[in-house]
């Protein structure tokens, strides 16, 4: 087998000897490349960020920012990155290079003061520099499109999407600056290197086979294969975009002697939306979900904007977040009021299994050893009116308290049909059964919606820690039935 390497800012560059739970962060910086720096090694302040070749949804390659910190340098294996460090243009001999674009308005703008988070903010600017989608706007005058007025804070005349910076934190620009030097940039140009790239087709994934000692990284070229590895090692730990696990690797110094890598696997990277469902590959990406659904789902479409960040989202998966079992995921709540169903296999075979089923105790579910989950299945027609609730410290970029996903289906006035998932109150996520009883075959009124939030308030466990009381969650869980009818008694009206 062909010794691990990636492609560095144009150079190939082997991953030995770095051991298989060394970071991609970790691996940069002990090479020379040291503006990627560690903030909080759990993938929250963007410190670490770089650019990977990434299949594309609008063209061949799409730049896509991570966090370093939390990928495995041996993920790297065949693909293809560019760090701060790269972005620059290489001048003649003695002379100095080009700044990129973006580090150019940065520079420019005041975006940076101590420099410590520059690198990281300039990495995640450059991902949304290059969405292609976006440089469809970037030609609008920043002036005339003030003028005329922007759709929202959050998004600039040029339409770049501040969101791409969610998960990048600073702490001494107060970030105005950084918003002027991302609002001001244009489109690429003609010659742009990192431009004509997404021309092109990403590296393909190749088979890893990475050991050092006792420990091993694989990366099975089949979903067969992968299944066969599980059968014979089902003690390994299976990873995606590694957000889970990076952390455990990171903050709790957790090893494992066999890493099993499948977020490439094609039989896990399909969309297909059928007559009766949608079926989501378990290694898409939430942002590779989020453009290829591009709001087909609205349920979906509200939790996407509130899970974690982008640079999160653009690794995390949600056969990853269901895969660990946590109860204060942000997805199971919204896949629990789609009626969603997981898709199991492992080398015999498949199995579908109601979410509903799937948690059986707190970090644990029905998934066997030697299983993986491969899809998740949306039942179609999808219930017309729908809400996601997520109660946190922070607007963005933060773990729930409190989570709640509602779709009901209301004909003439009535609730024909109630599915409302519930996170952070109980040693999984939960089915608000009782609630959705209170509610079918009731007027959709005021006092209905009053008598099946008392109900709601007394759903699941919730227990007090650091992110809230149980009173607290008890109440957000009423409270939260309470606000979708005063949104929604209007448009259910009209």
């Amino acid at each position: 087998m062909v010794a691990a390497r990636a492609t560095v800012n144009g150079k190939v560059t082997p991953i030995s000897p770095a051991a298989p739970h060394t970071s991609v962060l970790d691996f940069l910086r002990e090479r020379g490349l040291t503006g990627s720096k560690e903030g909080c090694a759990e993938g929250e302040c963007g410190a670490c960020s770089i650019l990977v070749a990434r299949p594309g949804v609008n063209k061949p390659t799409d730049w896509v920012a991570v966090n370093a910190c939390l990928v495995p340098a041996a993920a790297l294996d065949g693909q293809e990155i560019v760090t701060s460090e790269g972005l620059a243009t290489a001048g003649e001999p003695g002379t100095p290079p080009t700044l990129h674009q973006v580090q150019e308005e940065m520079a420019l703008r005041g975006g940076s003061q101590c420099g410590y988070c520059t690198p990281g903010f300039v990495c995640s600017m450059a991902a949304e520099y290059y969405r292609p989608d976006r440089c469809a706007h970037a030609g609008t005058d920043p002036a005339e499109g003030e003028a005329a007025g922007t759709p929202d804070a959050e998004h600039g005349p040029n339409g770049f999407d501040l969101h791409a910076l969610s998960g990048n934190l600073c702490r001494c620009t107060g970030y105005r600056p950084i918003r002027d030097a991302a609002f001001a940039l244009g489109a690429p140009t003609e010659d742009d290197p990192l431009a004509q790239r997404r021309e092109q087709s990403p590296p393909a994934p190749v088979a890893t086979e990475y050991a050092q000692g006792e420990s091993v990284f694989l990366r099975p070229g089949t979903l067969s294969e992968a299944l066969r590895v599980l059968r014979e090692r089902p003690e390994a730990v299976l990873v995606a975009g590694s957000t889970d696990w990076g952390v455990e690797v990171n903050i709790r110094s957790r090893r494992a002697e066999c890493v099993v890598a499948i977020d490439r696997l094609p039989e896990l990277r399909g969309l297909s939306v059928e007559s009766d469902h949608i079926e989501i590959g378990a290694a898409l990406t939430l942002t590779e979900i989020e453009r290829r659904l591009d709001g087909r789902v609205p349920l979906l479409a509200q939790l996407f904007p509130q899970f974690a960040s982008r640079l999160i989202r653009n690794g995390a998966t949600l056969g990853g977040n269901l895969g660990t079992g946590s109860p204060i995921g942000d997805s199971p709540p919204v896949l629990l009021a789609l009626e969603a169903s997981v898709v199991l296999a492992d080398a015999d075979g498949e199995r579908e299994v109601p979410l509903a089923d799937y948690f059986t105790g707190y970090r644990q579910s029905v998934r066997r050893p030697g299983e993986l989950i491969r899809a998740v299945r949306v039942p179609l027609p999808l219930s017309p009116l729908a809400a996601f609730h997520k109660i946190a410290k922070r607007r963005f970029d933060d773990i729930s308290s409190v989570a709640v996903a509602f779709a009901l289906d209301i004909e003439d006035g009535l609730v024909r049909k109630a599915r409302i998932g519930l996170g952070g109150v109980a040693a999984t996520p939960v089915r608000a059964l009782a609630t959705e009883a209170a509610l079918e075959g009731k007027p959709w009124v005021r006092e209905t919606a009053e008598a099946a939030a008392e109900v709601l308030r007394a759903q699941g466990t919730p227990m007090n820690d650091h992110r809230a009381s149980a009173e607290y969650r008890s109440a957000m869980l009423g409270q939260s039935l309470l606000k979708l009818h005063a949104e929604t008694t209007e448009a259910v009206s009209a």
